[in-house]
């Protein structure tokens, strides 16, 4: 992505902006010809999936009012018990279970002077929206993360052969390990969770992708297959699981001198969790031009996103956490 240099004296002129004011405004993109509100509008949101690692495993579902619903049937029992002779048996009942989401509403702006946008050597409406879409994406991404980190199913890795219970037994050697992969891919299996796409998924921290990824397992297997992405953010497989990097992985850590990080990998089968899809209602480019926003001297323009969110863990058998330490735990930060 390239990165832009903002004169920071020259935002800090710009007035704040009354809610009335914005509110008055006619509607985004007014003052734009159609082909520069689409180009805005395809930068903004291309960019922002781009930080979407965990959005693009999540079930898809339009938003329905102020929330999102997923529907799923009623499994049945296996009818182990053989029928009598010319007796009816009970049957079973068939149904429906719904289950839904609250959806909230997050954006954010930024005002760029006139004199800025003049005299700057770079396109800074472009460069503006290139950010904000970034923005926009890890904002979505980080929701969406913080859900499925709450996740009923844990386990906690070993520090060798000693096992943890807890996060609090958790240190910097009790890394990921192949063998804890294998128990995690096992663990999903006997929950009869399905593949996505054929494998197992694994969103991982750099971190916690570096202790693995030293392993003389993984390098085993890497070095005799040849191992093709499919996923975005995907650096390799092992044990039927396909493993996406991402620095939104979840990190705990004490606000303690001393402290060590916590590391959140989640494990998961196909819709696993449900979304509110983002290319639906879920986001929203603004771009406001100074003739429209800038107030009578069209001192600035304005550019934003808002979109909505909303999030759920469908099947909890389908998603496990794996918490670990890692050889960075003394110097990586919660995030």
């Amino acid at each position: 992505m390239k990165k832009f240099k903002f004169n920071l004296q020259l935002f800090a002129t710009v007035q704040p902006i009354s809610p009335v004011n914005v509110a008055s405004q006619t509607a985004s993109g007014s003052d734009m010809s159609p082909t520069m509100k689409t180009f805005y509008d395809t930068s903004l949101l291309e960019n922002a999936r781009e930080q979407m690692v965990f959005t693009q495993f999540g079930k898809k579902q339009p938003m329905k009012g102020r929330k999102c619903e997923w529907r799923k049937f009623n499994t049945f029992a296996k009818a182990l018990t053989p029928l009598t002779e010319g007796v009816i048996p009970d049957g079973k009942s068939f149904g429906m279970t719904n289950i839904t989401a609250e959806t909230t509403q997050h954006g954010d702006y930024v005002a760029v002077s006139d004199r800025l946008e003049l005299e700057s050597y770079d396109d800074v409406i472009y460069g503006a929206s290139e950010e904000m879409g970034a923005a926009e994406g890890e904002t979505f991404d980080t929701l969406t993360r913080n859900i499925l980190v709450a996740g009923n199913s844990v386990a906690y890795c070993s520090k060798g052969t000693t096992p943890v219970t807890s996060r609090a037994g958790l240190t910097n050697d009790a890394v990921l390990t192949p063998k804890m992969v294998a128990q995690a891919a096992t663990w999903l299996k006997k929950n009869k969770a399905p593949k996505i796409e054929g494998y197992y998924v694994a969103i991982i921290h750099p971190s916690v992708a570096f202790d693995l990824r030293n392993s003389d397992e993984w390098k085993e297997f890497h070095k005799y297959n040849d191992v093709t992405p499919i996923f975005k953010g995907e650096i390799g497989e092992l044990h039927g699981v396909k493993f996406v990097e991402s620095n939104e992985a979840k990190v705990y850590k004490a606000a303690t001198e001393g402290a060590v990080a916590t590391y959140c990998t989640l494990f998961m089968g196909k819709d696993a969790f449900g979304i509110l899809d983002p290319d639906g209602e879920g986001m929203e480019m603004i771009v406001k031009p100074k003739s429209q926003i800038g107030g009578p001297l069209e001192q600035f323009s304005t550019i934003g996103y808002k979109f909505c969110h909303g999030a759920k863990i469908l099947y909890q058998e389908r998603m496990l956490r794996v918490e670990s330490g890692s050889s960075y735990g003394d110097v990586d930060e919660a995030n």
